[in-house]
């Protein structure tokens, strides 16, 4: 354990802490004297004990409004935490219906390219069996033509 000397309403007192932790030990005497004395001088010499009471009631008051403060923006940062994952499961169906969508559109396209395809092998034989019988016309055309 520490020793600290501090002063407070003009007093000296020696406190105890756990080493390490006399300089936070100093801060906060000083700003409790700081507080102190700023209602001694706005309420006047109404008595040490009334006047600590106050100080220590204006402090904890302090402090319960900070921790309300806290507890709102914990509570804003859990409805923005909770508005990002609702964001973020939206962002990926999203992705997974464009991927099904992408996949529909690919196999569609890979059925269309095999109907060109079909149609292509279908047309080409219907331009072999078309000139085949051209052919053939004309050299029956021709073979009658010799006969006369």
């Amino acid at each position: 354990m520490a020793n600290v000397n501090i002063k407070f309403n003009n007093k000296d007192y020696l406190l105890s802490c756990d080493d390490g932790q006399e300089e936070s030990l100093k801060k906060l005497t000083k700003f409790l004297d700081k507080k102190y004395t700023e209602l001694k001088d706005k309420l006047g010499n109404i008595g040490e004990n009334k006047l600590l009471l106050i100080t220590t009631i204006q402090l904890i008051d302090e402090y319960f409004d900070l921790k309300q403060k806290v507890a709102n923006q914990k509570t804003k940062l859990d409805e923005i935490s909770n508005k990002f994952k609702e964001i973020k499961s939206l962002a990926i169906e999203y992705k997974k219906d464009k991927d099904t969508e992408i996949k529909k559109l690919n196999e569609e396209l890979e059925k269309f390219k095999k109907t060109i395809d079909e149609n292509n092998n279908l047309y080409e034989s219907m331009l072999d069996k078309t000139t085949q019988s051209l052919e053939k016309i004309i050299s029956n055309t021709e073979s009658l033509s010799k006969i006369q």
